[in-house]
């Protein structure tokens, strides 16, 4: 009675995920060791030769991917006349004969990427154009050039989704698409194209467009109207030029990222762009030049020729830009140019901004006030530039009021504006790691006229995530962070910031979470960490910690790194202590430890659920010789037992033979002098006694 119950329980679940959905989901296999579900029979990976004749008649979807199907016979798909999607990927499939889809007429989807059609190609267009419902085509990793695509889609006038991505396409030009008067995405990306000749011009519903990681050099003369979504990122386009026009362009998505851009694009001036990529480009503004001089009226010729047909195009170099209507952008990426400045009013032109992301360029300065557009900026990212100050006015009431996150790591900067985040009443993250900043308020030092300028952000009460890294900060005193309610907080790579006394973080003890302080030169002086009790990750990697903060036992870490310091060893009880029972995950290796003292790290492997990622990195000492503990030799283990043996048992034990063998040596010589003793004894003190 015990042996169907495995069974049963699977019916059950089954019954159940069912019943959700409104129906009883049917689970069977087949003799050819497919999966049935419903109306779909998954064949993946079944070595299969040929495609299954046992299969339900009633069959919709058929996958048939990872398998060695070589030919797709006239007969193949006889018996499944219901058919809507098959899946023929990655087999060795050279032929479809021109009869295999005369009984699937309402196949809708057909997926036959990295496959070797390119063998005999026109056989399988012929086959495919007997597919009048077709929808999607999936023609990936072929080996197809244009001509072969020209072929293989001529007569599919349905299609609305085309994929021809990795193949070994050059050149398009008008007649490859020719008849796909319905598509609606295309596909062409990881190909060889170099050239473009009005390949798109008949589509008239595209809306979206792939073409990305090809060899295109520009495109210019953009009029794609229709076009909601275009990739042409990783391409080596210079440059990018709209057709001069005010028809309105359906455009909303425009990637231009990983290329060699030399100016920003010239867009559409009508378009509903809300996304613009242009990260990783060698991209600047030329209005002005780093030595002052002014390029505002220099313009740019365009020779165009087609055919017999010359045309020559005037592009100022920045007044293009100003004629673009960017009032629905919402998201800009610029990162990764070679910006040094932006334009007066390029950012008043795009009122609806959420994401601004500059990082990576050449800023030196950057003003976060230019009126009311960067009212709805959420992020701000101007990290790795060689910023040195930032631009506000002061006492302005509308500075970035809905901003959440803004990084500003890795530039020069040793002071923000005064009450540059009074305003900013959603702001929740800000990294100024690796900048030359103090907080506020800063200790008076000794022979310095005047404080140094700092960073206040005291009563900023959003404020959840704050990074300051590498920033050399100055013995941090006071309460630099009253009135804030820090979550996480990294202090990493600050030398001189810290001393054994944790007092200035007091004002965090109730919300900290998460605390860094790793490479700060904390050394074995006592720390106090046990008024933090939300502390769920420590980080105090890179110091020269030589004793357990003890304090640290009471915390209910779920994280904790050690590394890198000069610990001989962990508490004995540590897998018993409040610490031990939450750890998650604790990093130990780089640290002296001990060969001889290992039974704390024999209990932590013992604890369930810990995780030590750098377990196999771990070393330990033992007579100047660096050893893993987890595979001590054998006379490391015998010595290090009687190192660590009871002493005073240890001298019983040697001297317990000395003792044994001085009594037998006296019980000897007692009883070899026994009797002479006695009688020695007996005529010294022998008198007579009277009766």
């Amino acid at each position: 009675m015990e042996a169907p119950l495995p069974g049963l329980s699977l019916l059950l679940v089954l019954l159940a995920v069912g019943w959700g959905s409104g129906a009883v989901t049917a689970w069977t296999t087949s003799p050819g060791g497919c999966e049935l579900v419903q109306s779909t029979a998954d064949c993946t990976g079944r070595w299969l030769s040929s495609v299954p004749g046992n299969l339900r008649g009633d069959t919709e979807e058929l996958l048939l991917d990872d398998n060695t199907i070589q030919v797709l016979g006239n007969a193949s798909l006889l018996s499944y006349q219901q058919l809507r999607r098959l899946s023929l990927t990655k087999n060795r499939l050279e032929l479809i004969k021109p009869g295999v889809f005369l009984s699937s007429q309402g196949l809708h989807a057909l997926s036959l990427a990295d496959n070797l059609l390119f063998t005999n190609y026109s056989l399988t267009a012929a086959a495919l154009s007997a597919l009048p419902a077709l929808r999607t085509l999936d023609l990936a990793g072929n080996r197809l050039t244009e001509d072969m695509v020209s072929v293989l889609v001529w007569n599919l006038s349905s299609l609305e989704s085309l994929s021809v991505a990795r193949n070994i396409i050059m050149r398009l030009d008008s007649s490859v698409f020719t008849n796909l008067t319905q598509l609606l995405e295309l596909n062409l990306e990881k190909n060889y194209i170099f050239e473009i000749d009005q390949a798109f011009e008949g589509l008239q519903r595209l809306q979206r467009l792939n073409i990305a990681y090809n060899y295109l050099p520009c495109v210019v003369e953009f009029s794609l109207t229709q076009l909601r979504e275009l990739n042409v990122s990783n391409n080596v386009i210079e440059w990018f030029l709209a057709l001069e026009s005010d028809d309105l362009f359906e455009l909303e998505v425009l990637d231009l990222s990983h290329n060699r851009l030399l100016f920003f694009p010239v867009l559409p001036r009508q378009s509903k762009l809300h996304s613009l990529l242009l990260k990783d480009n060698e991209m600047s503004f030329y209005q002005r030049l780093p030595n002052g001089t002014s390029l505002v009226d220099v313009t740019v010729q365009f020779l165009l020729i087609d055919g017999n047909s010359t045309n020559i195009t005037t592009v100022s170099l920045w007044d293009e830009i100003c004629h673009s209507n960017l009032s629905s952008l919402h998201l800009l990426d610029m990162s990764q140019n070679q910006v040094w400045y932006l334009p007066e009013g390029f950012l008043a032109q795009m009122p609806s901004l959420t994401h601004l992301k500059l990082n990576q360029n050449c800023l030196e300065t950057f003003q976060l006030l230019e009126g009311d557009p960067l009212a709805m900026l959420t992020e701000l990212d101007l990290s790795q530039n060689q910023l040195v100050e930032l631009g506000a006015e002061v006492g302005a009431g509308n500075i970035l009021p809905n901003l959440q996150l803004f990084n500003l790591s890795t530039n020069r900067l040793q002071v923000l504006p005064p009450g540059v985040f009074a305003y900013t009443r959603k702001i929740t993250t800000v990294d100024l790691s690796r900048n030359r900043v103090n907080l506020c308020p800063q200790p008076a030092v000794a022979g310095e006229a005047e404080t140094p300028p700092c960073v206040d952000i005291r009563g900023v009460k959003t404020l959840t995530h704050l990074s300051l890294a590498g920033c050399g900060l100055r013995g941090l005193g006071g309460h630099p962070f009253q009135g804030t309610s820090l979550m996480h907080l990294d202090l990493s790579d600050n030398h001189q910031a810290l001393s054994g006394d944790l007092g200035w973080l007091q004002d965090l003890a109730l919300t900290l979470q998460v605390l860094s302080l790793r490479n700060t030169s904390l050394s074995s002086t006592a720390m106090d960490f046990s008024a933090f009790n939300s502390l769920v990750r420590l980080d105090l990697s890179g110091n020269s910690l030589s004793v357990f903060p003890s304090s640290l036992g009471i915390l209910k870490l779920l994280s904790l790194d050690l590394r890198d310091n000069c610990l001989p060893a962990l508490p004995p009880d540590v897998a018993q202590m409040p610490l031990g029972k939450s750890l998650q995950e604790v990093y130990l290796s780089q640290n002296p430890y001990n060969c001889c003292t290992l039974g704390w790290w024999d209990s932590l492997q013992r604890v369930k659920g810990l995780h030590i990622p750098d377990g196999q990195e771990m070393t330990c000492s033992y007579a100047s010789r660096t050893l893993s503990p987890r595979a001590l030799p054998e006379p490391v283990l015998w010595s290090c037992r009687w190192q660590t043996a009871d002493l005073a048992l240890l001298y019983l034990v040697l001297a317990l033979p000395t003792c044994l063998t001085l009594l037998v040596a006296f019980a000897v010589v007692f009883l070899t002098l026994k009797q002479k003793l006695l009688k020695m004894v007996k005529s010294r003190c022998g008198v007579s006694t009277p009766y």
